[in-house]
């Protein structure tokens, strides 16, 4: 009898239950996603019920010209057992022409994009809808990214929105941030960068090289990469930074056109890559240090030269204080590196310097910054220096035409100060300073900038001024209302508490978070006379000063003040750096509790402007992961004193309680943000 030869007419992925628990059914793709050491399973529709002779075998393919040496093509037999260390095929059903397959990745398989094909002896059922997808699992113990705590995989993993923290030291502000890594496209977009970086197929089963990939390709170097950085202040052609509000936007401009998206600064860029990580399945948060140095060169000092007015002097002044940083921090186990690296290790996006030849940094283990193992892979060194590097500040005087250089300020705990993320399940601010260096001040932190330096097989050059009777100067200056003139207090502690005269020389200027200088503001200076051992002097500036300046930049500004105190008597000098921001008024916003998917919500916004100065420009914005895209209504020009009121209208069409992000943006003011969670309905 002639035997009819078996084919198989249809596959099907099947429903997983263990997908609700791994969320993977959350990702907005056509392809079905797993992770890997998780079981899936398949439909076979055959042309006649499975018999003992017929061959049946699944192959799943990955990248170009794939083979099984490479452990890029796995070919499996379901009624034959793979050994332990391969991916496992069984039947688990067979119901006339239809046999279902339980399939189990192994927990160290490739990541990235699968092609699956049905071998029945020489017919080879091939179709593109055969696609799935294949990430890393924080759920398998077995698993490089295991992370053992639920509540912190629900953070760091399976949350969508979040947020990051800006500002200056002593005054932080909450950023809100969509991280949007279910959004549509976005994993899509994901998988395509793994392609399009320099990773070898068989690289993309480590969360460490996959980490350091996925840094370089979210900045853009001959064509190619996600985000263009710019620290201008000109954004014509492109989206200013501080208008970016989620990830999923720029991620889904990137995948449909391949070009560059324009553009970011470091906020951006870290919340993209934290999207991209844990789209991928790669635990991860967003982490912001204040005072955060760029120490270009690598001798783990901040060098800053000032001339006797207090004006840096830029050409000689190489490496910067950012007033904050913001990075990714990511979570897996380091094989690669001897015993006690495992768990987070920073990695950073914006392309600041090259690692290897390519604008990327980390991963680089916390543990490794912490003890000063300042050598561990990767980029440990430059990491240190960013929050654990000590400033040197220069004064250059001219003496008889030549350039005479004195340290006037030796600063060992100005770095690297409130690193910041978000709480687990909480909107609140988690200070993780800890993790990444002991207390400033301890003897542990001195001995770990000692051993730092041994390792670098460098002494420090330089030491402490001494002071015969200066002991400390410091300013202090709290945030203002924008309009308003800002006090700088000096505080002068002396040994003495003689009657004694002191000039003051401040110079101020507005500039970027990143140190760049914007606009010379102006020059105070003063004498006093000061008596007892701690005695202050109040510099004032006027509004006059910086209101003008405010139309020219088109970022969040600051204000850097830098004071320069001479005891006359004993021609002592010391200094000290200050910075201010501004404060806004709030605004209030009117948004149900409740709504549902395919009726209108109207967002209230009622914004009274307090300032002394009118705002122009006015918009109010309104962005969710709920809704289908950012709606937007203009005010134009809002008057002191002036309250203004708006509606704006959109409709839900996801279910889930969905946070909705209410901005309101001028000329003036950059950003002021009002936020509430809405369970959207059916």
């Amino acid at each position: 009898m002639l035997q009819c030869k078996l084919q198989v007419l249809l596959v099907d992925f099947l429903k997983q239950e263990n997908a609700v628990s791994h969320h993977t059914w959350e990702f907005q793709t056509s392809s079905p996603v797993f992770r890997r050491g998780q079981v899936f399973h398949l439909r076979l529709v055959l042309n006649q019920p499975l018999q003992s002779y017929h061959e049946l075998k699944l192959e799943f393919s990955t990248g170009p010209n794939p083979s099984i040496a490479k452990h890029t093509l796995v070919v499996l037999d379901p009624r034959t057992p793979s050994d332990h260390y391969n991916w496992q095929a069984t039947l688990q059903n067979e119901s006339g022409k239809e046999v279902t397959v339980a399939v189990t990745s192994t927990p160290n398989a490739i990541l990235g994009k699968y092609q699956l094909h049905v071998k029945t002896g020489k017919h080879i059922l091939k179709s593109e809808e055969n696609i799935l997808y294949l990430l890393f699992n924080p759920w398998c113990k077995e698993d490089t990214v295991f992370m053992p705590d639920e509540d912190e995989r629900k953070e760091y993993i399976l949350n969508d929105t979040g947020c990051h923290y800006v500002g200056v030291a002593r005054s932080i502000k909450y950023k809100p941030w969509n991280f949007g890594q279910f959004e549509k496209n976005v994993l899509d977009c994901c998988i395509s960068l793994l392609t399009e970086s320099s990773l070898k197929p068989t690289d993309r089963r480590d969360p460490v090289l996959v980490c350091r990939a996925m840094s370089a390709m979210m900045s853009s170097e001959k064509g190619q990469g996600v985000l263009i950085g710019n620290w201008t202040g000109d954004y014509q052609g492109g989206t200013a930074p501080y208008k970016w509000t989620g990830s999923a936007p720029i991620l889904q401009q990137y995948y449909s056109t391949k070009q560059a998206v324009r553009f970011g600064q470091c906020w951006v860029f870290a919340g993209i890559l934290t999207t991209v990580l844990r789209a991928l399945g790669i635990p991860a948060r967003s982490v912001t240090a204040f005072d955060s140095a760029h120490d270009t060169e690598k001798n783990l000092t901040v060098d800053t030269y000032v001339n006797e007015n207090g004006e840096k002097i830029t050409n000689m002044s190489r490496d910067s204080v950012w007033n904050f940083h913001v990075w990714t921090d990511a979570w897996m186990k380091r094989p690669d590196l001897p015993k006690g690296y495992d768990g987070w290790q920073a990695v950073d996006a914006t392309p600041q310097e090259r690692s290897q030849g390519v604008f990327c940094c980390g991963p680089s283990p916390l543990t490794a910054i912490r003890k000063g193992d300042i050598f561990i892979v990767y980029d440990t060194r430059f990491v240190f220096s960013e929050v654990n590097g000590d400033r040197l500040i220069w004064l250059v005087k001219m003496v008889n035409g030549q350039e005479e250089l004195h340290i006037i300020s030796m600063e060992t705990t100005s770095i690297g100060k409130n690193i910041s993320t978000k709480a687990v399940g909480q909107d609140r601010r988690r200070d993780i300073t800890y993790e990444y260096k002991y207390p400033e001040g301890s003897s542990e932190e001195r001995q770990v900038m000692d051993h730092a330096f041994l390792l670098l097989s460098s002494e420090r050059e330089h030491r402490r001024p001494v002071k015969e009777n200066f002991l400390h100067m410091s300013v202090q200056s709290d945030d203002v209302l924008l309009g308003n003139p800002v006090n700088f207090t000096v505080i002068l502690k002396r040994k003495t508490a003689a009657l004694q005269n002191v000039n003051i020389s401040g110079s101020f200027e507005l500039q970027l978070y990143t140190g760049k200088k914007v606009a010379k503001l102006c020059d105070l200076n003063k004498t006093s006379q000061i008596q007892g051992q701690v005695s202050e002097v109040t510099l004032t500036l006027d509004s006059k000063t910086y209101i003008n300046s405010l139309a020219i930049l088109d970022d969040e500004p600051v204000i850097r003040g830098f004071i320069i105190a001479e005891i006359v008597e004993s021609k002592e000098i010391m200094a000290s750096e200050v910075f201010t921001s501004f404060q806004y008024p709030e605004f209030s916003i009117e948004l149900p509790n409740t709504g549902r998917v395919g009726q209108l919500l109207v967002c209230n916004c009622i914004f009274r402007n307090t300032l002394a100065i009118p705002l122009t420009d006015v918009k109010f914005s309104l962005e969710s992961l709920g809704i289908s895209s950012l709606q937007t209504s203009d005010h134009g020009t809002v008057q002191p004193g002036e309250t203004i009121q708006s509606q704006i209208k959109c409709t839900p069409i996801k279910t889930g309680p969905k946070k909705f992000i209410v901005k309101l943006s001028s000329k003036q003011v950059k950003e002021i943000n009002a936020q509430k969670i809405v369970l959207i309905t059916k």
